[in-house]
């Protein structure tokens, strides 16, 4: 008799550390043979993978695991997993909601998954396990990355900033680095499975290193991977303008294989704001980091995250912001409304913004983004550049990749044959707001 093929299916909801988490349960359950299964209503095991920066992004993922009752009677063995920042935060309160939901892992058991999977099929009891004092930052065992040329390396977990608007220090715990000798090694290791391009990963990347006492931790660190033979591109997120360095700029200045991109989140350009925000640095801190950054590496992409509509913001602080857009220039930036997070300490301030006045403030500073995009994209027209190449677009005759500093562009097959990650230099003749169009040249 033939036994039948064991089966999982991953649902992932949040930022690229929870696609990192994501691949790492992959990876732990083909070590024990369970084969990938797009259709979670056949699967075996069932792992949801849950964020809770927003409310909004909660209730969507809510409404997901509700869909599960319904697997869960029509086969009782499926196993039913709910892992991340919202298993982390609700707990054993989302057990009694959700009775169809065998374990529920937080954030500190992601690399323990397998043991603790195995546990429960040898005594079908449900637990919860959301202790954030079990700080485990290595993982050894395989993974299924995501992509076959580009790889999430963690770095670090963990955040200590406390920005009153955010939930990601409850959730994720404090600081903690991985080895420098652990990073190498697993990035060793995906060059020679072919992985080219490498995003370091961690909630601040700026802080790595310093629960071990070490000065410059991650400019170091950059400087290190720079020099592993393989390595054609360096990326990392996300970094805090508290503690990103001018050591820091240097590397990227100085170094080969890092690429030219600075995603600097400044949220607001009001420092009144900045300080209800707790984010540790005034606007003109942040205008300096940015000069700092144009001294070194001129023709660097700056991107940002900007929140519009924080409590207290008023017209001025909102004009603050919209002046910090124009005197940087973004390449691009990630705009958000202001919406509570319970559990935050932003949340139960008073002078809340209204709804409509968040929204017309929010699509003033869109549409001067907007501009900017384009102008930045304009600058690109006339230069050849290289791009690495992610395959077709919607257009099965159209390609499309990035350039070293994050910019899609697309570009024309013309009986051409593309392999994905490989890198093709393309010449520029069409800007657009949110991308390049070019022709591919020898």
């Amino acid at each position: 008799m033939i036994e039948k093929e064991k089966t999982y299916c991953l649902i992932n909801y949040g930022c690229q550390m929870n696609e990192s988490d994501t691949e790492h349960y992959a990876g732990q359950l083909q070590e024990l043979g369970y084969k990938p299964n797009p259709d979670f209503h056949t699967a075996d095991i069932i792992i949801v993978n849950t964020c809770c920066v927003r409310e909004s992004a909660e209730k969507k993922i809510a409404g997901k695991i509700g869909e599960l009752k319904a697997v869960k009677r029509a086969n009782p063995d499926v196993v039913i997993c709910v892992a991340g920042c919202m298993a982390q935060k609700d707990g054993e309160k989302l057990l009694k909601k959700h009775p169809q939901v065998d374990l529920l892992l937080g954030t500190a058991y992601v690399n323990d998954f397998k043991r603790l999977l195995l546990e429960f099929l040898a005594e079908r009891k449900g637990a919860a396990y959301t202790d954030l004092t079990i700080h485990q930052s290595e993982f050894e065992g395989h993974m299924v990355r995501q992509s076959s040329f580009a790889a999430w390396i963690p770095i670090m977990y963990g955040c200590n900033n406390f920005c009153t608007y955010c939930i990601v220090p409850y959730v994720r715990g404090r600081e903690r680095s991985r080895s420098v000798e652990n990073i190498v090694r697993e990035i060793e290791a995906a060059v020679q499975d072919g992985y080219k391009e490498f995003t370091l990963l961690g909630q601040n990347v700026n802080s790595y290193g310093k629960d071990f006492g070490e000065q410059d931790a991650f400019a170091k660190l950059l400087r290190r991977v720079n020099e592993i033979p393989g390595v054609e591109r360096i990326h990392y997120m996300t970094s805090h303008p508290r503690d990103m360095s001018e050591e820091v700029i240097k590397a990227v200045a100085e170094c080969e294989h890092i690429c030219e991109n600075f995603h600097v989140p400044f949220q607001s350009g009001s420092t009144e704001i900045l300080r209800r925000m707790n984010r540790g640095y005034s606007r003109e801190k942040y205008l300096e980091l940015i000069k700092l950054i144009r001294k070194y590496v001129p023709n660097a992409a700056v991107t940002t995250d900007i929140i519009v509509g924080f409590p207290g913001e008023t017209e001025e602080d909102f004009e603050a912001t919209m002046d910090i857009v124009r005197q940087v220039g973004f390449a691009s930036a990630f705009t958000f409304i202001y919406s509570k997070r319970s559990g935050t300490p932003a949340a139960k301030m008073e002078e809340q913004v209204p709804l409509a006045t968040k929204k017309e403030r929010l699509n003033r500073l869109m549409a001067l983004q907007n501009e900017n995009s384009l102008r930045f994209h304009e600058t690109l027209v006339g230069q050849t550049v290289e791009v690495l190449a992610e395959g077709p677009s919607k257009q099965a005759d159209v390609w499309n990749g990035r350039t070293r500093t994050g910019i899609l562009v697309l570009w024309p097959i013309e009986d051409k044959h593309y392999e994905v990650g490989q890198k093709v230099n393309v010449k520029l003749d069409t800007a657009q707001t949110w991308l390049v169009k070019g022709k591919a040249v020898d």
